[in-house]
């Protein structure tokens, strides 16, 4: 898909907001490409690649976004990662729709994850197919939270995630 000058100008500007508040590992990343609201970025030390989004819903203080990294020294693909907008109650559950799909996630603060590897997988394979997805909690004031995310561009940042490290291997 082609981006006009004014779109890539606006996800170059998101993304670069995003990296500002990654990990330490992720600012030295190496960008692979913006695909509409998804970026995939390498890293190299250790090496792992990966596709970051931040919500729609997201305002500048509270950034929340999710990633889809591929560690391939520790044979690790399609890891899910969420930053949440909020802290979250720590009794409070965490649940991810997906279009029509539900899953359960785990987490601390204002991190979520999936349980396990095959979920991880079955998150990605509906992420790539889906428009829009949900994550939801209760912050630590007792109030439910939502934090949304157009799935536009995913397929794609995720497999210049994929490939990007096969090709730095």
């Amino acid at each position: 898909m082609r981006l006009t000058s004014k779109a890539m100008l606006v996800a170059g500007a998101t993304l670069t907001a995003l990296m500002a508040n990654a990990p330490a590992s992720a600012t030295n990343a190496e960008s692979l490409g913006i695909y509409e609201n998804w970026g995939a970025f390498r890293s190299s030390e250790p090496l792992n690649c990966y596709a970051i989004a931040k919500a729609s819903n997201s305002n500048a203080s509270k950034q929340a976004y999710v990633s889809i990294s591929v560690w391939p020294g520790r044979n690790i693909r399609d890891q899910i990662h969420f930053r949440l907008s909020r802290k979250r109650s720590a009794s409070s559950s965490i649940r991810l729709r997906i279009d029509g799909t539900r899953f359960a996630l785990i987490g601390r603060s204002r991190d979520a994850w999936s349980k396990n590897a095959a979920t991880d997988r079955n998150i990605a394979k509906a992420m790539r197919s889906a428009s829009r997805m949900t994550i939801s909690a209760t912050d630590t004031s007792g109030k439910r939270f939502h934090d949304r995310y157009d799935l536009s561009g995913i397929a794609s940042a995720m497999d210049a995630a994929h490939l990007g490290c096969i090709s730095a291997d």
